[in-house]
């Protein structure tokens, strides 16, 4: 059997700064790390985290070096019950790492060694890990880190919707445009937002995708374009979703929690969200359920957490 929720693209460690404002050029200054990280790779420990309560399986496909931040990662991913058996270990690649700068403005500064971190292809995508899937997750980072990486993630497109046309298929744009330009990142994320189910932008993503002003008004002209629905992630004001199926949109409030580090929560929201999805809950109990998840991810310092399901429901019941 295959596992019922996969996801593919990069795997990193993060190094962090501790503190804001201290640029990567500050000679002697310290930095955090290893943390295990990578967009679609925190995606997929949300969702093994909190789908382990309902006896759904998770699965990843990438790529990491033979060395020791590669292995944090595979034993952060094996202890959250995460399918590992396609990650390949490349000898001839270093593990991708990502140096992340914090300012005060809220915004970040990285600097990347991809490492293996782009080494995914189309080879390591096996028809037979998608025999059962029921849910694809695709990053934007996924596409932008190479060219055979963006190959892989259209090929596992292509093999979910054969082996289930009835798959989802959630797409966070997760922009980088230190990645790529711009322009060449809105035209590779086409042929993705052309299949995909349930889109996951923050308002900035939304309005360059649309390529309309107002967040509101590019999810609908997105929702348009093909998304059964579209969820829009929108930090410490919680979240917005809309759907073909309803009239009005869901707004959702946030949970108010002291900041530690934003890095990954998005990504640890939309684990969560699908796994809600796939249970059957109505919008806004899976809107509810993602934002605790990230908010406890907000918490938390580095990209990944350690919580479970039961952790997050005695969070809601908290606040």
């Amino acid at each position: 059997m295959s596992p019922d929720i996969i996801s593919l693209g990069e795997l990193l460690v993060e190094i962090m700064r501790p503190t804001v404002d201290v640029p990567h050029g500050e000679i002697g200054e310290f930095y955090k790390g290893p943390y295990p990280s990578g967009a679609p790779a925190i995606f997929i420990d949300s969702a093994a985290r909190m789908a382990k309560h309902f006896n759904m399986t998770t699965g990843y496909v990438g790529v990491v070096g033979d060395d020791e931040f590669g292995r944090c990662i595979i034993e952060k991913m094996e202890r959250d019950d995460i399918d590992i058996s396609q990650i390949r270990i490349d000898s001839h690649q270093t593990t991708g790492i990502a140096f992340n700068q914090y300012n005060s403005d809220g915004s970040r500064k990285f600097i990347f060694a991809a490492g293996a971190a782009g080494e995914t292809s189309v080879k390591d995508v096996s028809k037979n890990y998608f025999t059962d899937i029921k849910a694809l997750h695709i990053m934007g980072s996924a596409l932008s880190i190479s060219e055979q990486s963006r190959e892989a993630c259209y090929r596992a497109i292509k093999i979910a919707k054969d082996q289930n046309p009835d798959v989802v298929i959630s797409f966070d744009p997760n922009l980088r445009p230190e990645m790529l330009d711009i322009e060449i990142i809105l035209e590779i994320c086409e042929p993705v937002l052309e299949q995909t189910t349930i889109l996951l932008p923050s308002g900035e993503e939304a309005e360059m995708l649309a390529r309309v002003e107002g967040s509101k008004e590019a999810c609908l002209t997105l929702l348009n374009k093909g998304p059964d629905i579209v969820v829009l992630k929108q930090g410490s004001d919680g979240s917005t979703i809309f759907s073909k199926d309803n009239e009005e949109e869901i707004s959702v409030s946030s949970f108010k929690v002291e900041e530690k580090d934003p890095t990954g929560a998005g990504d640890s929201f939309g684990g969560a969200f699908i796994v809600g999805l796939l249970q059957g809950w109505d919008l806004q109990r899976i809107g509810k359920f993602a934002n605790a998840v990230g908010a406890l991810k907000v918490e938390t310092f580095g990209p990944m957490t350690d919580h479970s399901y039961e952790d997050v429901i005695r969070f809601m019941e908290d606040h």
